[in-house]
């Protein structure tokens, strides 16, 4: 019954092509309004990072200065201008506030997966006419599944609802990778072949913009690997137009560069070449040091729960024969670019000395693109079977050995392993959370609200299933539970839980800073002491004087202070430290964490 119902929806589709892009398209806005969308601006930005990025662009928006970015009254020269340039005009649009900061993440997290999914389907189509039939859901299937994926996972759905730069960087940078193997692979009489090189060369100035050299520097090493590989590395350098693209590029990146430094000289040169591009690949940058292997376990908890299948998925490629990848059709090849974006990535970040979770998440596009073909040598029409290809690398070439081979069944009881290890360490979340001295109570909130039992009970659950499907060699479905799984996890568990962290680490702080300025008196400062945390200065909309010890403090409010009182936030243990006697101040609030206090000075 089920199979007769999804055949003749199937043959709907086939006959009704505006059916099916209605369809996908309302797919894709519910996968990733529920990834990216979904309560997007309900939670407070969370201290260090995002509220840096959030407040340069709002002093942006207010100042009118579109050159150089400033927080607090200092210039900020981490990242170049285009985040700050889209938020700020966000802030235009929605106002200034959590949702505007994170919408540039979310909409570049959208037309990153937007044109995967185009992507998948446009190369399962010309696998279709190599090999002389016509499979509908083969194709749908596969680029829905390969979207779903790219926005279902840990990595990309932190870094989507985030208002930093990692997200547009990874866009822009995934994008412009897609755009090249697009034009790439057209026939050479294709019209839309230098179209495709065109938006490639826009969307690598756009990088640039965005994050500086590595915008280009890492597509540029991607697509290096990639050719080298196959051999045609100077047959394409001569059909891309490389002079003039380099031209596109600079036209879209150097200008403003070249505005800030006029403007800043020598400042933003050293701040920004030097201390956040060359020093962070060189040396470790603000203790931000890890392992040699600390990429393996980003990847393997970022991408999870499909992580498992990754080496499955890079085996089918078998690299090993590169004559015959190099007699494939480049329509064929896209499995070899994601497996070379994926390869070349990991590679250049495992070597660099400074290392982030946010580093890798470029490479989580190739990883879903991965997983998506391996899947798809399990979506067979019932009523159109593949014919015989010449091709020794096409899909259907591989799927008997993909369905019989014991490496798809160990990667499914790996499956079981992980996703059992999962829901037995949340289970125990509560009690391995680390102190945090911003939200101590953090750990009894959560265990109260049972979110880690709910959690623990959704993957333990899904290990079963797995097990299921395996024992009874349903394969196909292997990756549904896994995806099922994962989005009522995001919905039960994960979100709810972000409310809870906010409520104990971040609201409190955004409920301080906001009554600051309602009972701030002309020309009173506002002090952070002993701890620096940029929300303040985002949601109290001023310059705020952040005091990193007691003894500065001390001599400051003796000897600096400009007026007769000033507000303070800080946490109630120090207020002792720095020599205050209850007398002396006066307590306007206090927030689990924190104390807005009022310091009268007596004049001199």
């Amino acid at each position: 019954m089920t199979q007769s119902v999804s055949n003749h929806l199937w043959k709907n589709i086939e006959k009704r092509p505006a059916l099916a892009v209605m369809l996908s398209i309302l797919w894709l806005m519910l996968v990733t309004g529920i990834a990216f969308f979904w309560h997007l601006g309900s939670i407070s930005l969370i201290d260090e990072t995002e509220p840096l990025f959030a407040e340069a662009s709002r002093q942006m928006y207010v100042t009118g200065d579109w050159i150089t970015p400033y927080f607090n009254g200092e210039t900020r020269f981490d990242k170049p201008a285009l985040i700050y340039w889209c938020q700020a005009v966000a802030y235009m649009i929605f106002g200034v506030n959590e949702w505007a900061v994170r919408l540039p993440s979310a909409i570049a997290a959208l037309a990153m997966i937007a044109l995967t999914f185009y992507t998948l389907y446009w190369y399962q189509a010309q696998t279709d006419d190599l090999e002389g039939v016509y499979r509908t859901s083969r194709r749908w299937l596969t680029a829905g599944l390969g979207a779903t994926v790219i926005a279902l996972n840990p990595e990309i759905i932190a870094w989507a609802r985030v208002g930093v730069s990692d997200m547009l960087l990874t866009g822009c940078m995934a994008s412009a990778l897609l755009c090249f193997f697009l034009g790439y692979a057209q026939s050479p009489t294709s019209l839309v072949k230098a179209r495709w090189y065109f938006a490639f060369y826009v969307l690598i100035g756009l990088a640039i913009l965005t994050k500086g050299p590595v915008g280009i520097v890492l597509p540029g090493l991607i697509i290096l690997l990639f050719l080298v590989y196959l051999g045609n590395f100077w047959q394409v350098v001569r059909e891309i137009s490389l002079i003039r693209g380099m031209f596109v590029i600079c036209a879209v990146s150097i200008p403003w560069y070249l505005l800030v430094t006029w403007r800043n000289g020598w400042n933003f040169i050293d701040s920004f070449f030097g201390l956040h591009n060359v020093e962070r690949f060189t040396e470790v940058v603000n203790g931000h040091s890890a392992p040699w292997y600390f990429y393996f376990i980003v990847v393997t908890v970022g991408f999870a729960p499909y992580s498992v299948y990754l080496p499955v998925a890079i085996a089918r490629l078998k690299l090993w024969e590169r004559k015959s990848w190099m007699a494939t059709e480049r329509s064929q090849q896209l499995g070899l670019f994601a497996c070379c974006w994926f390869i070349g990535v990991f590679s250049f970040f495992t070597i660099a000395v400074t290392k982030l979770p946010s580093y890798v998440l470029p490479l989580m596009p190739a990883a879903g693109i991965l997983i998506a073909l391996l899947w798809s040598n399990l979506i067979v029409d019932t009523d159109k079977q593949p014919v015989k290809t010449s091709s020794p690398n096409s899909s259907s070439s591989l799927s008997p050995v993909l369905i019989s081979s014991p490496l798809i069944q160990a990667s499914g009881w790996l499956n079981v392993i992980f996703t059992s290890a999962l829901g037995f360490t949340l289970l125990r979340v509560s009690g391995l959370i680390g102190y945090d001295p911003a939200a101590p109570n953090f750990p009894q909130m959560l265990q109260k609200s049972n979110l880690p039992v709910l959690a623990g009970i959704i993957w333990l659950a899904a290990a079963v299933i797995i097990a299921i499907l395996l024992i009874r060699r349903r394969y196909l479905h292997l990756i549904v539970i896994n995806l099922l799984a994962f989005t009522v996890f995001m919905i039960f568990v994960l979100t709810p839980t972000l409310f809870v962290y906010d409520q104990s680490r971040q609201l409190p702080l955004k409920q301080l800073s906001q009554l600051a300025v309602q009972v701030q008196k002309p020309g009173e400062e506002l002090i952070q002491v002993g701890f620096k945390k940029p929300s303040v200065a985002f949601y109290a909309q001023r310059q705020i004087n952040y005091i990193p010890s007691n003894q500065e403090v001390a001599d400051y409010i003796q000897n600096q202070a400009k007026s007769n009182s000033v507000l303070m936030i800080t946490q109630p243990k120090k207020i002792p430290e720095i020599g205050l006697k209850p007398n002396e101040y006066q307590t306007l609030a206090k927030k689990t964490a924190y104390h807005l206090i009022r310091v009268e000075i007596n004049p001199q």
